[in-house]
């Protein structure tokens, strides 16, 4: 009869278990702020297709007001207040409600029903007469809607509704030319 005194269990040596923790650490450190920034970027698209359906639902409101602006404030504190805002004059022109909301707000959409604030000073104008900076007449880059706070990565850190009904992050006022 043959003994083996020193007969291993098979298993792992606590060296092989820190080498691979080590690994799945230094992994992790990688993966987590490149999935917070490809999580950022998916939030900025979807903020910049909330801007675009807002533009649709605005240019459906401007066929049927006479290519006129609405007459809206730029904005409210809280949902209870009666002041006639993007989100209430532009519901009827959107399906969906969830197109005021900003994946990136984490607090004023709750409170106030909307990510977004309008350029009140395009209130009542007509689509061929905005003003902006000085600058008149039918020019394009002029913003209509905005982010509420710089909540995106980048430059400006806010998505815009230009009147030509295009969304970007980029700012491009077209005062400049």
């Amino acid at each position: 009869m043959k003994l083996f005194p020193h007969h291993r269990c098979p298993g792992f040596t606590l060296t092989e278990v820190l080498i691979v923790l080590a690994i799945i650490v230094a992994l992790a450190g990688i993966a987590v702020p490149v999935g917070r920034s490809v999580m950022a970027r998916s939030r900025t698209a979807t903020c910049l297709s909330n801007l675009r359906q807002i533009g649709t639902g605005l240019e459906t409101y401007l066929q049927d007001h006479a290519q006129t602006m609405p007459e809206i404030a730029a904005g409210r504190k809280g949902k209870n207040e009666d002041t006639p805002v993007l989100e209430t004059e532009l519901a009827s022109y959107l399906s969906n409600p969830e197109s005021f909301h900003c994946p990136a707000d984490g607090k004023c959409f709750a409170a106030s029903g909307c990510s977004y604030i309008w350029n009140s000073s395009q209130s009542g104008r007509n689509r061929l007469k905005l003003a902006f900076f000085g600058k008149e007449g039918d020019d394009r880059r002029i913003p209509l809607v905005t982010d509420k706070e710089a909540w995106h990565p980048g430059e400006s850190g806010v998505n815009f509704l230009y009147a030509d009904l295009s969304a970007s992050s980029r700012v491009d006022f077209g005062v400049n030319r």
